[in-house]
């Protein structure tokens, strides 16, 4: 299995992924939403997409960085917006592989970290997280304004 940064070539196999991965959040999107929204960041330039392989070619998951800045550190940051694997593929690393992708996207960029939230529920994604290092906010409480 290898990641590779994406492109509009991997438009296909990232739109069924991200079906996936909206139904795991239990959002109910359409496959032509999914695609246009993909396909702006592609084209935009406005997020890094990185999707993982096996041998055979076949898309097992990506992960979706957007570009921030720390104002705490004085530095650019990136947030780990989006991560995902297909269930298929799920136990076989894949999923660490698209952190690690994501960890050295970072370093490369010069970022000063990584961001990341994830549901209270998703207990394997948190013990992913904790074992490649990150630490959990203990001081900050996230809050969201919905404008929908």
């Amino acid at each position: 299995m290898r990641t590779f940064a994406a492109g509009l070539a991997d438009l296909d196999d990232l739109t069924a992924l991200f079906a996936g991965y909206l139904t795991f959040y239990e959002k109910d999107k359409t496959l032509p939403q999914i695609r246009r929204f993909l396909a702006a960041r592609l084209e935009g330039g406005d997020a890094a997409l990185f999707i993982a392989r096996d041998e055979q070619g076949v898309a097992l998951g990506f992960v979706q960085l957007y570009p921030l800045f720390s104002s705490l550190e004085l530095a650019p940051a990136w947030l780990l917006n989006d991560l995902y694997v297909a269930e298929s593929a799920r136990r076989r690393g894949v999923g660490e592989a698209l952190m690690n992708a994501a960890r050295a996207h970072a370093e490369a960029t010069g970022a000063c970290g990584l961001q990341l939230e994830t549901a209270k529920s998703n207990l394997a994604g948190q013990a992913l997280y904790e074992r490649l290092g990150y630490v959990r906010d203990e001081v900050f409480y996230t809050y969201w304004l919905s404008l929908g």
